[in-house]
């Protein structure tokens, strides 16, 4: 039984014959990257990685999870916040797929990654290993990453589960969040990586979520995760984020990570022994470990290789399509500065240490050792040889004694005898890390007074940006004709920005998060990063653009926006229904003279009425390559769950019986097609009691007639004293609780009566469940909606 490919052992039944301290060492790592191994059981090891944009694979001797030290070279991908604006599930999945190739020629059998928590706030420190402000566009491309990395035999590691929007604090940190705002933007993206793609690992997060630790809530980790969900998998911990072993078990965390040098272990057969836990929960762990050792080491290729110019091409493809080209202006081209003619002998000045020096990617756990690194400037030498092309560096990057004066003059020099000066400005990489969130969203000053000099002396200056995370422009974009925000591009972005500027390739990003005019318009501006402990989430729903909508404030650019050096038309918006959901499908035409990229968006306004809801939700989209003139139907499929909203009353998901708009348009604000649709609702009346108001009385199937019986038969008594229909009396009357009301000395309503009203409900209610138990399946909780 050495080989365990051969086993005809189940893992329960391998689990069955160890010892408890053999079962206990199991559910924690041997070491910082590999899991405990028991050969003559048949129990292989395993070893994981650091992810989730490239493969960052440390030795055995010098290893963190803080980027200090090095990796070995591998590809280093753009991060999420670009992946995520080319908001395209194929390329996603091609990148996770690419990743797959990467490990199995390394050995790794679990790619910590990828990050679907959600951008509560700008300045996280590491928002650029995120998605979007947004669950359903984090959970697709999470999905499609994740299944493209599995399908070659590499396991995923979704994380951080859950509510790790921050990193302050976020070690003990309790994350107090309303039901609500949890479970309709916080979790919704795990939930569709965990039911669409089967991640083989899920990684909990170090902070508490309502007062409990992630890795010790089984809430989170059992009766959501595996009861709701149907989770199968192996729940990690987060490097250290393990409390109390014994508790973490109980609550369903399987793989405490990395070694706990024996105490984990120790402290799980003591529990055991004590009969503070149970040993199933143990075994439980255990046999899940086991089948993942199992399938790791069938899916292992020691003869894997992967090609590190292809990787690098399509790294390049990435950073391409998730540049986002926020404004161009100009005198030229109709109008427009960009793109640039790489023929013209034109005098072109780049400015910006960041042309030579890229800044590329975050700092933290996720940093990569490139195979290889373009710089912008190189790329744009190459990319026009009939210019004559400057270069100034014109500011320092994390380096306070050099003489920003000189350099700063010599860039206003440079561009000054250019006719076109290309300015690269961003965040140096101790702005933005694992570790630490930001202070403010401000590009560094000396950046900011070049730009003014800059743009004094030379008005076709285009601005190219390298961030992670969201940085103001308010006060010098409309001094600039021109803006690409780059983003981390990853080790290809120079050659990706050189096919940008000079019009080798069109940009089609899309912002993924909103910009905002300053960090004090933020939703969580006020209850950020909280105090003693706690951070409250107050804005509850209304994250980004949910945010900025519900208020109709003024942003620099809204969630979903993205220019083009071509033009798209919509037209012919249908919306078909079935039991499943809607399908919109719309005509979109490429109206200009360039091959480009559309992302269609689909937006639902819900009515509301049972629960506050945003002014307009992202429920769909597709992205489609046009050539000029051509015209191509898109469909958009809206599954009927993504309708619903979590009702509290209810405890479960409803969507309401009611017309639903649907938006269809290139941004959050930039709609250009609506339609009205109804939707049958799910059969759902909060059951009143003696305590309910009248007017929760007067909602319900059942009780609404007999209350408004019971109040014809009030207002014959009470004649002229009765409220008149729709005065505030009226009113006042339908905000009282049913009992208050009959203990009014004033009211000919009795105890009795209310005591009968409340039979009467109960009683058709359980007449209704005796009709229904005939194998009727109860399609009002989540799956159903």
């Amino acid at each position: 039984m050495n080989n365990p490919n051969q086993s005809t052992e189940t893992p329960a039944e391998t689990v069955a014959r160890l010892s408890l301290a053999e079962k206990a060492g199991l559910t924690t790592g041997a070491g910082w990257w590999h899991s405990t191994s028991l050969p003559d059981a048949g129990i292989p090891e395993f070893r994981l990685s650091d992810g989730p944009h490239g493969l960052r694979l440390q030795n055995d001797t010098r290893v963190d999870h803080l980027g200090i030290n090095g990796s070995a070279p591998a590809t280093c991908f753009p991060p999420a916040v670009t992946l995520a604006c080319t908001w395209d599930a194929d390329l996603a999945g091609r990148v996770g797929d690419a990743l797959a190739r990467e490990c199995l020629a390394h050995g790794v059998h679990v790619l910590l990654g990828p990050g679907v928590n959600i951008k509560r706030s700008p300045l996280c420190g590491r928002n650029f290993e995120y998605f979007s402000e947004d669950p359903l566009l984090s959970g697709v491309l999470g999905a499609a990453w994740v299944n493209g990395l599995q399908a070659r035999g590499v396991g995923a590691s979704v994380k951080h589960f859950a509510a790790n929007n921050q990193e302050t604090g976020r070690m003990s940190v309790s994350a107090d969040i309303d039901v609500r705002a949890l479970r309709e933007i916080y979790l919704p993206a795990f939930r569709r990586v965990v039911t669409e793609a089967a991640p083989w690992t899920v990684m909990c997060s170090y902070n508490r979520v309502n007062g409990v630790h992630a890795s010790e809530n089984p809430w989170l980790l059992t009766d959501l995760l595996r009861g709701e969900w149907g989770y199968d998998g192996v729940v990690v911990s987060d490097w250290g984020a393990v409390v109390d072993r014994a508790r973490a078990l109980a609550a369903g965390l399987d793989l405490e990570m990395p070694s706990s040098s024996g105490v984990g272990p120790a402290r799980a057969v003591a529990a055991v022994e004590s009969g503070e836990l149970p040993e199933e929960a143990v075994d439980r762990s255990a046999a899940r470990v086991v089948a993942l050792a199992r399938k790791a080491a069938a899916h292992a290729r020691p003869d894997a290789a992967f090609d590190p110019a292809a990787h690098h091409d399509l790294a390049r493809e990435v950073a391409t399509r998730g540049a986002v080209l926020l404004k161009n202006d100009g005198l030229k081209n109709d109008g427009a500065l960009l793109p640039l003619d790489p023929a013209a002998p034109q005098r072109i000045a780049v400015i910006g240490e960041f042309a030579r020096t890229p800044r590329y990617q975050g700092e933290g756990s996720s940093r990569v050792t490139p195979t290889r690194l373009d710089s912008a400037l190189d790329s744009v030498i190459e990319a026009a040889p009939a210019a004559d092309i400057t270069f100034a560096p014109g500011f320092p990057v994390d380096a306070p004694d050099a003489d920003a004066d000189a350099l700063h003059e010599e860039a206003v020099r440079t561009a000054a005898g250019a006719d076109v000066a290309v300015l690269f400005l961003g965040l140096p990489p101790s702005f933005e890390s694992e570790g630490y969130d930001r202070e403010h969203i401000e590009l560094p000053a000396e950046q900011t007074r070049l730009l003014a000099a800059v743009t004094a002396v030379n008005p076709n200056t285009v601005v190219v940006l390298a961030n992670g995370g969201v940085v103001r422009l308010a006060g010098w974009i409309d001094d600039v004709p021109a803006v690409l925000e780059g983003w981390l591009l990853g080790q290809a972005g120079g050659s990706a920005t050189a096919d940008l500027l000079f019009g080798r390739a069109n940009p089609s990003g899309r912002l993924a998060e909103t910009i905002p005019l300053r960090l004090a318009d933020t939703p969580a501006y006020l209850a950020w990063p909280g105090e003693n402990g706690h951070v409250t989430y107050s804005e509850g729903l209304f994250v980004g653009y949910r945010h900025y909508d519900a208020r109709d404030m003024a942003v620099s650019f809204p969630f979903g926006h993205g220019l083009s050096y071509t033009t798209f038309d919509y037209a012919d918006l249908r919306v078909t229904s079935d039991a499943g959901g809607l399908d919109v499908t719309v005509a979109v035409t490429n109206t200009g003279e360039r091959t480009g990229h559309e992302v269609v968006q689909v937006y639902v306004a819900a009515p509301g009425r049972r629960a506050r809801r945003p002014v307009r939700e992202l429920k769909g989209f597709a992205t489609v390559c046009l050539a000029p003139g051509e015209t191509r139907s898109v469909t958009v499929r809206v599954a009927r769950a993504d309708l619903a909203h979590f009702d509290t009353a209810a405890d479960t998901w409803l969507v309401e019986d009611a017309d639903h708009r649907i938006d269809v348009g290139a941004s959050s604000r930039d709609i250009r097609l609506s339609a009205t649709v109804p939707v049958k609702g799910d059969a759902y009346a909060e059951q009143p009691d003696a305590d309910s108001t009248v007017e929760v009385w007067l909602a319900h199937p059942v009780g609404g007639p007999a209350m408004e019986a019971l109040l014809r038969r009030i207002q014959q008594s009470m004649g002229d004293a009765y409220p008149e229909e729709g005065s505030p009396r009226q009113r006042m009357v339908a905000n009282m609780r049913l009992s208050q009301l009959a203990g009014l000395p004033i009211v000919p309503l009795g105890f009795d009566d209310v005591h009968e009203l409340v039979e009467t409900v109960r009683s058709a209610e359980g007449a209704g469940r005796q009709e229904g138990a005939g194998g009727q399946e109860d399609t009002g909780g989540e799956e159903g909606a």
